[in-house]
């Protein structure tokens, strides 16, 4: 049960909410606003085998009435799959004679051949193919309206009321951080230098970054994101965070873990996060190096603070800020 009620906190309510308002106001469109009505259709609508029913029909109807322009005109009915539903009949011509068939059939290819008849493509096909790519484009925009919106409900969630959220403070903290300047350590620039900071109560941290040349060239990705919170309640307590690499040279994306001190004495919460990588403690102006067949990503811990409250001390962070820089690596 525990397990269920943690796994249902940790599902996103914006975008469930989203999706589900979405799928009701398409089910209103669809059934009730503007629902799809046929009306006058014609028998190239019909299954295969129900077009060539209907042949047959037409056939038999000929026979008795003897109205070659009636005849033909429900030929024209079935359009593309007049031609196939005959053949069917010439091979099975079941309670009609062969020579029946092919009076019906001379008819028809005599008035067709005077008039320069050509059965057009048919519409139901072209129809649900121009309807299927619509809705694939309304869902993509849509996907990115969602997207741009959550991500701007993190961003200025609060901004009407005058609160600062905390992916504004990170935001700020960001551009105010000091990065290294590596050529000064005798070290060649990186191809990319990010500062990434997480703060209590940014429930939604997960940055990540491309890792790109001057060129253009796409080299990987990397970024951070909640390994492991600790205890219950909102706004959740970070005890852990994840920091990876993404090289597209590598079949293996390198991970390791930063742990507060609490999670790193803790044998329970070692042995659930060993599995995503290698533990680390994390420390203030802590170095943190990964590395992939082509690259390497130094993770340096700039700033740390722990949160303060019911929770053992050090148990989860109430801000880190890290530099994240990349080189090519070399041998």
């Amino acid at each position: 049960m525990q397990f269920i009620v943690a796994l249902l906190k940790k599902i996103p309510v914006l975008p469930v909410i989203l999706f589900v308002v979405g799928l009701l106001v398409g089910l209103a469109w669809g059934y009730w606003i503007d629902p799809v009505e046929f009306k006058d259709a014609t028998p190239s609508y019909l299954r295969a085998d129900l077009q060539e029913d209907y042949l047959r029909m037409t056939i038999d109807s000929f026979l008795v009435n003897q109205n070659p322009g009636l005849a033909v005109d429900r030929w024209k009915n079935l359009g593309v799959g007049a031609q196939e539903a005959y053949l069917k009949i010439q091979n099975n011509p079941g309670h009609l004679t062969p020579e029946m068939v092919k009076m019906y059939g001379d008819l028809v290819t005599s008035v067709l051949t005077a008039e320069g008849y050509q059965p057009e493509t048919s519409t139901s096909a072209s129809s649900f193919g121009q309807t299927a790519l619509i809705g694939l484009v309304v869902i993509l925009v849509l996907g990115v309206v969602v997207a741009g919106g959550m991500y701007l409900f993190r961003l200025f969630g609060n901004r009407g009321s005058g609160e600062v959220t905390a992916a504004m403070q990170a935001s700020e903290i960001n551009r105010s951080a000091a990065r290294t300047n590596f050529e000064e350590l005798g070290l060649a620039p990186p191809i990319t230098q990010t500062m990434t900071t997480y703060v209590l109560g940014d429930d939604l941290y997960d940055e990540s970054f491309s890792i790109d040349t001057q060129a253009g060239e796409f080299l990987g990705e990397y970024g951070v994101g909640v390994a492991e919170v600790i205890g219950v309640g909102e706004p959740k307590k970070v005890t852990a965070l994840e920091i990876w690499l993404f090289d597209k040279n590598d079949i293996k994306t390198a991970t390791k873990v930063l742990m507060s001190q609490h999670a790193f004495g803790d044998l329970a919460l070692r042995s659930r996060l060993e599995p995503k990588g290698e533990l680390v403690l994390v420390e203030p102006h802590v170095q943190i190096l990964l590395e992939t067949a082509t690259l390497q990503l130094l993770a340096t811990v700039v700033d740390l603070d722990y949160g303060k409250g019911p929770q053992p001390d050090g148990s989860y962070f109430e801000r880190i800020t890290l530099e994240l820089a990349i080189w090519p690596r070399q041998g």
